[in-house]
């Protein structure tokens, strides 16, 4: 069964930026692309880097370590070496607050 949870507020995540966090369960990406909020897993499938420490692009997230990047809306790799898709979660805004559905 899913649920929301609080992630964090609206401006710690401003337009560009990435900003990885850990629930009890999960290591989540959260990416403002152009005002939208995206969701995924935190960790690159393909190396275990930390996501939050890469790059935000209009083709999506780019992973610091070996520079494949992953689409935000289906967490599907861009180009190699990751083959592997990242999981990704829905998002809501309620009073400057992000939550993520997992």
């Amino acid at each position: 069964m899913s649920q929301w949870i609080k992630a964090c507020d609206l401006d710690q995540v401003k337009e560009g930026q990435l900003f990885g966090f850990q629930t009890n369960e999960k290591k989540i990406l959260l990416a403002n692309q152009k005002g939208n909020i995206f969701a995924t897993d935190l960790i690159c499938t393909h190396a275990d880097a930390d996501l939050s420490t890469g790059f935000l692009s209009e083709e999506g997230v780019r992973c610091p370590l070996h520079l494949s990047v992953f689409n935000l809306k289906d967490g599907k790799p861009q180009n190699l070496p990751a083959e592997t898709p990242l999981k990704t979660y829905n998002t809501k805004i309620e009073q400057n607050k992000i939550y993520v559905e997992i």
